[in-house]
């Protein structure tokens, strides 16, 4: 399995481990053509308390150890579940509360990736 193949399928797992836990406005973006971006996708999205932020990164962790065998290289915002990002180095998630997501815009600030909203 190719690079990029692999890549798809984590983000798709991610993406259902999100709507699994109703993570809500989920949006991918593709950085990886940007040249000083910091990894080659962002998956961003918001829960509506701390207790479903921290649900939804957790469940995004354990099944990319059970399905992939990969492991979150680091992991910061537990501690208030505001925002959680996990990093996993070739991909970010970034787990909000719908509050602080929109005070950020980090999808704005990368606007120049290409950006696919996922629908229910």
């Amino acid at each position: 399995m190719q690079k990029n193949e692999t890549s798809s399928e984590i983000i798709n797992s991610i993406i259902e481990g999100i709507k699994e836990k109703k993570g809500e406005n989920i949006v991918a973006i593709d950085l990886h053509e940007l040249e000083n971006a910091v990894t080659d996708h962002f998956i961003i999205c918001h829960g509506n308390s701390n207790r479903q932020v921290d649900a939804i990164a957790d469940h995004i962790e354990q099944k990319l150890r059970k399905q992939y065998h990969e492991s979150v290289f680091h992991k910061e915002g537990a501690q208030q579940a505001n925002w959680i990002l996990l990093d996993y180095s070739n991909f970010v998630v970034h787990i909000f509360q719908k509050d602080v997501r929109e005070q950020y815009k980090l999808e704005e600030l990368w606007a120049d990736g290409k950006t696919t909203v996922i629908n229910d």
